[in-house]
């Protein structure tokens, strides 16, 4: 896969996120959020098993302990990502969640510099810059006093930027991008059942009228966008890859607008504009960098 493709991947992960948002938000009227957290991620970790069946045959070898147990790490960085998320959406809007989920563009780099001692392209500087800034806009350019649901969404930045970062480190070292997936949606499914049995109270009138978004959530925006994500950043870097996840908030806004009323403002076109145009430039003056400099 070229990294144009990959990074094209990346984009339809971020488009199914947004709509999931919408989905996360609505389910909670009648389920828990710990319910809802770990019912998608078993389903997702259901569906990916017969790929990673697949996968397992065409491996040159088995996974092996360290895999194993990054994969795991992994999960437990998409567990507090999603558990922050979740519960940051009682309290915030779904505009205010894509905007400050979004953070982790600009910290994905930092960790990249202090954790891998790896210096990212200098493009991605500005690109993630102009991302949270077109984020910002898109928010509508004032998100007023930050409440414990903010709060929570911006804890849950951070979680994400781990998350991707540990994605882009292991998987130059172990490969596997179906058994990751599949591993970090099985750490999620059980330590979200987990927590829910004990402090959550079941509903099962209320469980089913989530089932749909449930389902969404579980097939698409778990098991399919994530999937993309693991199998986009292989060709990719982590600071690039941030860059094109970012645009979630692009669709979350589309989808709030489209299921929920909400508005998009003239000040959240020129987010939209800023945030595509932070895109295009992280795909492109690479690619012209990498031609200037490639021998004749």
């Amino acid at each position: 896969m070229s990294r144009i493709q990959a990074n094209i991947v990346l984009l339809i992960a971020a488009a199914v996120w947004g709509g999931g948002f919408v989905a996360q938000a609505t389910a909670m009227e009648t389920l828990g959020a710990m319910w809802f957290i770990g019912l998608r991620f078993a389903i997702a970790a259901l569906a990916t098993v017969p790929f990673v069946i697949r996968e397992a045959r065409k491996a040159e070898a088995p996974a092996g302990p360290k895999a194993i147990r990054a994969f795991i790490l992994i999960g437990l960085a998409l567990f507090g990502g999603a558990a922050t998320q979740q519960f940051g959406l009682l309290t915030t809007s779904v505009t205010n969640s894509g905007f400050l989920t979004g953070l982790y563009v600009i910290i994905v780099p930092i960790l990249f510099v202090v954790f891998l001692r790896r210096k990212p392209h200098w493009i991605i500087w500005p690109a993630a810059v102009m991302a949270v800034s077109g984020i910002y806009l898109l928010s509508g350019g004032d998100l007023g006093a930050l409440n414990s649901g903010d709060v929570l969404t911006i804890i849950c930045g951070v979680f994400w930027a781990i998350q991707v970062t540990l994605i882009g480190f292991f998987l130059e070292r172990h490969g596997r991008p179906l058994l990751l997936s599949c591993i970090q949606f099985t750490v999620c499914a059980v330590l979200g059942l987990a927590i829910a049995y004990v402090t959550e109270p079941i509903d099962i009138k209320g469980l089913t009228e989530a089932l749909p978004e449930v389902i969404y959530s579980g097939l698409f925006s778990s098991g399919l966008a994530f999937v993309l994500q693991v199998i986009g950043q292989r060709y990719t870097t982590a600071p690039q890859a941030a860059i094109f996840l970012s645009s979630e908030s692009l669709f979350a806004a589309a989808a709030g607008a489209i299921f929920l009323g909400e508005k998009l403002t003239t000040t959240g076109y020129f987010g939209c504009a800023i945030i595509f145009t932070a895109m295009l430039i992280v795909e492109i003056v690479p690619e012209l960098t990498r031609r200037r400099s490639a021998p004749a």
